[in-house]
C-alpha cells in the first residue's frame, strides 16, 4: 500500500521493538533482590504497568517531570499494595531501575525479522519518549542499533510526542517530506495521532488492545508490516 510512496520508516521503540514489559520485569526482580525487597514480584507487576503507562501519560503531557515520573510511580504501587517503604530506599531503587534497565536485551516478537525485511527496502530511524541516557544503551544491547540511521528523541527535541516538533525534527534529519514517513508505534495518542498530524502515515502496533480506530492502518504483529510495506 505504501510501497511506491513512503522511503524512511521511523518506530517507536519501548513496547513496539524493545520488550520493555519484560525486559522491565527482569530489572525488577534483579533490583527488589539486591535491596531486599519483600514483595511478591507478579502482585507488583500487576500494579506497576497501569501505573506506570498513567504517569508516562501525565510526563508526556509536561505534567510531572522525570524525577518525579521515577519515584511517583514506585510510591504509588507500594502504597497500593500496602508494602512499607521509605523515601530513601525508593530513590534507591528508582536509580537502579535506570542503571539495569537497558542491560536486557528482550525483543518484542518478529522484531529482528521485520527489521532485517524493512531495511534493504527502506531508511529507518526511531522517534522515542524514552530518556536519552538509556534508550541508545536499549538499542545498542539488543544489537540492534545498526538498523537505524538517526535516533530522534524527546530530551534532543525539547518536547515529547505528540507534540509536532519532535516530528519535524525527525523530517529535518532525515530530509526527507512528510508523505514520504511512515510511523510504527504501540502508543495511539503519541505515535499515530501525532504523526498523522504532520503529515506522516502510520501503522499501530495495538499491543495494548486499543480499541479499534480510523487513524492508519492497525496490526496485532510486526510481521504484518509487511502488507504494507
Amino acid at each position: 500500500m505504501y510501497r511506491e510512496i513512503v522511503t524512511d520508516v521511523f518506530f517507536d521503540l519501548d513496547h513496539t521493538l524493545w520488550d520493555f514489559e519484560k525486559n522491565s520485569a527482569l530489572t525488577f526482580e534483579k533490583i527488589f533482590t539486591e535491596h531486599d525487597v519483600q514483595v511478591d514480584l507478579p502482585d507488583f507487576l500487576r500494579e506497576y504497568v497501569p501505573i506506570n503507562l498513567a504517569f508516562w501519560k501525565l510526563y508526556r503531557e509536561n505534567k510531572i517531570k522525570k524525577e518525579s515520573l521515577r519515584y511517583l510511580r514506585l510510591r504509588k504501587v507500594f502504597d497500593t499494595l500496602g508494602y512499607p517503604i521509605d523515601d530513601i530506599l525508593i530513590a534507591d531503587l528508582a536509580d537502579a531501575y535506570i542503571e539495569h534497565l537497558s542491560s536486557y536485551d528482550h525483543l518484542l516478537p518478529n522484531s529482528r525479522e521485520i527489521l532485517d525485511y524493512l531495511k534493504p527496502r527502506y531508511r529507518m530511524h526511531i522517534i522515542t519518549n524514552g530518556f536519552e541516557e538509556i534508550q541508545e544503551k536499549k538499542l545498542r544491547n539488543s544489537n540492534i542499533l545498526g538498523y537505524f540511521d538517526h535516533v530522534i528523541n524527546s530530551e534532543m527535541a525539547g518536547v515529547k510526542k505528540p507534540d509536532p516538533i519532535i516530528f519535524h525534527l525527525a523530517l529535518e534529519r532525515t530530509r526527507i517530506l512528510p508523505q514520504n514517513a511512515l510511523m510504527v508505534g504501540d502508543n495511539l495518542e503519541a505515535d499515530i495521532l501525532g504523526a498523522r498530524a504532520v503529515g506522516f502515515h502510520s501503522i499501530h502496533l495495538n499491543v495494548h488492545k486499543d480499541p479499534l480506530h480510523k487513524h492508519g492502518e492497525i496490526i496485532d504483529d510486526l510481521r504484518e508490516i509487511k502488507l504494507y510495506l
